[in-house]
């Protein structure tokens, strides 16, 4: 069995090309943008750099591959970018899938399509609304809610149309090691790692710590994109959370209690944001119906693992 893992050089990629290689008996094939893999992954990844909104690229690809199982990770994933050039969140986000899809139904039309979209695809949603189901009435309102809106439609026109087995997943926020800085976990690890490493001063600066959000550590979430694929249903898209709010202000609690030296924490004005979203709950009932699945991995634990590949990343850039 051929797995492949679109974006495998990001974030989610690294982690999922690792469950596979761990726990299936796949091989596994990625694509990403950049030049070459990291140290880590290289030996467990057949890999190519490749942009995957070239049609041409992406046929021959996947013709050579002939894979039975696709994670299609790719794209813009920051909703605040997506504010800066609109169109190329919509182009990065829905152009591969349908490239990919327009492969599969011609070179290998009984393999199975898993594509990531987001709970951000619902738009705004009321008080009364939650915990929001896969029913809940979309009104985007961002570019990027609107292009994974698109990718998830097309993924059910695909599967109506020409019988392909696609399957939508739609994540809340996911955290864990080796993710960007610009996500709230890791830009607090960060600065954490390096006031215990004496690059900087002892001040923490930070922004609203009063928001609510529903945290998985992806190593829980690459787990459920890996049974979704195996066993959602095709047409269908899935919710996916953990089922509990945790405030910032408890995400960094833990990190200070794990500090290696006395740290002060103070509001930069810089770093508020005026929201008026309220914290998102999602029912996973749907998905725990055909998966099983429920998250693991202790918020603590999250956190801690967070924090140390911070240290490491300090250790070896400083």
């Amino acid at each position: 069995m051929r797995a492949v893992i679109t974006g495998v050089d990001g974030f989610v990629g690294g982690h999922l090309a690792e469950y596979l290689n761990t726990n299936t008996d796949y091989a596994v094939y990625g694509c990403g943008l950049a030049p070459a893999l990291p140290a880590f992954l290289a030996d467990q990844v057949e890999y190519v750099q490749l942009d995957l909104r070239a049609p041409d690229l992406v046929s021959a690809w996947l013709t050579d591959i002939k894979p039975d199982r696709i994670y299609h990770l790719a794209g813009q994933a920051f909703v605040p970018a997506s504010w800066d050039d609109p169109w190329y969140t919509l182009e990065s986000n829905i152009r591969p899938q349908i490239n990919i899809m327009d492969t599969l139904r011609t070179v290998n039309p009984d393999a199975r399509l898993l594509t990531v979209s987001s709970i951000e695809q619902y738009g705004a949603v009321f008080q009364a609304e939650l915990p929001i189901t896969e029913q809940q009435p979309l009104r985007p309102n961002t570019p990027y809610s609107i292009s994974k809106i698109a990718q998830d439609m097309m993924g059910q026109v695909y599967a109506a149309q020409y019988d392909l087995h696609v399957v939508a997943a739609r994540p809340l926020n996911h955290i864990g090691p080796r993710q960007n800085a610009r996500f709230v976990a890791s830009a607090f690890a960060s600065q954490v790692a390096a006031i215990e490493a004496g690059l900087r001063d002892s001040t923490m600066y930070v922004g609203d710590l009063s928001s609510m959000r529903d945290f998985t550590d992806v190593r829980d979430m690459v787990r459920c994109y890996y049974l979704l694929l195996e066993h959602g249903i095709a047409g269908e898209g899935y919710n996916i959370g953990s089922g509990t709010l945790r405030s910032i202000q408890s995400l960094l609690d833990i990190l200070l209690e794990n500090a290696k030296c006395d740290i002060s924490v103070e509001i930069d004005p810089a770093r508020l944001r005026k929201s008026d979203k309220i914290p998102i709950e999602t029912s996973i009932e749907k998905l725990q119906a055909v998966t099983g699945w429920s998250p693991e991995i202790q918020f603590e634990k999250t956190i801690s693992d967070i924090l140390n590949y911070e240290r490491e990343r300090v250790a070896i850039n400083s």
